[in-house]
């Protein structure tokens, strides 16, 4: 006969420890497995008409020079928006630490982007792009404006860039408001004392004291800026001819336009196995400052 007290622990692992555990392998684990047997097989997402071809799908996504543009363009993107979106974080968790009246406020209103969806986001924007700038480029006669950046293959590129940069900041700057929240007062007074400047201080102080926070937001800006989707399909959309056509973005038209389910299936793994390394390096990076510290 079992205890009360074991009846107890068996009453909450079956109330809450096999549901967790159900979902968990109903939405994560099965299709994990069910994915990459997928990129084993050719299959058009119609019936059951599964055909084994075994890596062919992997030989073809390395072989498409299609396919390594869309990763190379993906990096200078990822490259892009890591750079400028932890330059606007950094910027912004020293504006929020410093002696700024209302800056609970504005720290409030900075991080609604973060919370605005990315198909809303990219709608918005798009129509700024489209006809907020252009209007104001006719009106004072500026010819940079006069026509929109997503009309541009460079400059749709920048401009997807600046949008996600824009969005991921706002993310970016909690995790430096708190990096430099916890930067002993004393240092920096110290500092000032001997006669250092601003940017010294930021250079030597500061900036050295929020290394763990600096090496999560790098990693978690990569992560995200390889997996954006959302942005890239409503703002350009891939284009102007598929020159801001993201991996994420592809491995959908592939699967839904194409119907070619075991390719895109090849590509999502691929997709999964380089977050999976930059998630690694994350980790090992992470736990090295920890043990340094």
């Amino acid at each position: 006969m079992l205890s009360a007290q074991k009846r107890d622990v068996w009453k909450l692992i079956l109330l809450f420890f096999v549901p967790a555990m159900f979902v968990w392998l109903t939405t994560m684990v099965i299709p994990f497995f069910y994915g990459i047997w997928i990129s084993f097989v050719q299959w058009d997402g119609i019936g059951n008409n599964y055909e084994f071809i075994g890596l062919e799908n992997y030989i073809k996504i390395f072989s498409n020079a299609k396919f390594m543009q869309t990763l190379g363009r993906t990096a200078i993107y990822t490259i892009g928006t890591v750079a400028l979106s932890n330059v606007l974080g950094i910027a912004l968790g020293l504006l929020l630490t410093s002696a700024l009246k209302g800056r609970n406020l504005f720290r409030t209103a900075i991080f609604v982007p973060n919370v605005i969806g990315g198909v809303a986001m990219g709608y918005i924007w798009k129509y700024i792009f489209n006809y907020g700038f252009t209007a104001i480029g006719a009106s004072l006669g500026i010819q940079a404006l006069s026509t929109s950046m997503l009309s541009d293959p460079t400059k749709a590129m920048i401009a997807l860039i600046i949008v996600s940069s824009w969005q991921l900041s706002a993310y970016l700057m909690i995790i430096y408001v708190a990096g430099f929240t916890n930067v002993p007062a004393e240092l920096v007074e110290a500092a000032r004392v001997d006669g250092a400047s601003s940017w010294s201080v930021l250079r030597n102080v500061r900036l050295p004291m929020i290394r763990s926070s600096l090496t999560i937001c790098l990693f978690l800006a990569i992560v995200r800026s390889f997996m954006v989707f959302e942005v890239n399909m409503t703002l350009t959309d891939g284009g102007p001819f598929n020159t801001t056509e993201m991996i994420a973005f592809r491995i959908y038209n592939t699967a839904f336009v194409s119907l070619k389910f075991g390719n895109a299936q090849a590509q999502a793994v691929v997709l999964f196995v380089i977050v999976a390394l930059i998630s690694v390096c994350q980790a090992y990076f992470t736990s090295k400052r920890e043990v340094q510290m």
